[in-house]
């Protein structure tokens, strides 16, 4: 019985990636697609490796805690160690957005009083 496999472009499909966006996964050691001749084949494995990291993505975390999560991960069980580093990894990337959030609505706030500025002086000079 042979394993299921993928090729690039059924990845890129499934996950909404460019070709080019797997082959860097790749490049970066992420993706471990064996070869017949120059086209790339992608394992079961590989494919839970490239949907770890678009997760991650997601999740605002950056492509190296992605990597950490990706080596702890085991898919016949769900060992502590690996648990914990999500969890870490969860509350880091939500305190950090967290902080986006505030900065953001900050921004909000200063524009909208730059615009009422604006406005104010503009009514003044065509009066």
């Amino acid at each position: 019985m042979s394993e299921t496999t993928f090729t690039i472009s059924e990845l890129a499909r499934e996950f909404d990636l460019t070709p080019r966006a797997i082959r860097f996964y790749e490049d970066q050691g992420l993706l471990s697609p064996s070869r017949n001749g120059l086209q790339r084949i992608y394992s079961k494995k590989d494919r839970v490796h490239l949907k770890l990291i678009v997760r991650g993505k997601r999740l605002g975390l950056s492509l190296a805690e992605s990597r950490d999560l990706i080596e702890l991960y085991d898919p016949t069980s769900r060992n502590k160690k690996q648990l914990q580093a999500m969890l870490d990894a969860i509350d880091t990337s939500s305190t950090r957005l967290e902080q986006q959030l505030k900065d953001i609505q900050m921004m909000r706030d200063e524009l909208f009083e730059a615009r009422t500025r604006c406005l104010k002086a503009l009514q003044e000079n065509e009066s």
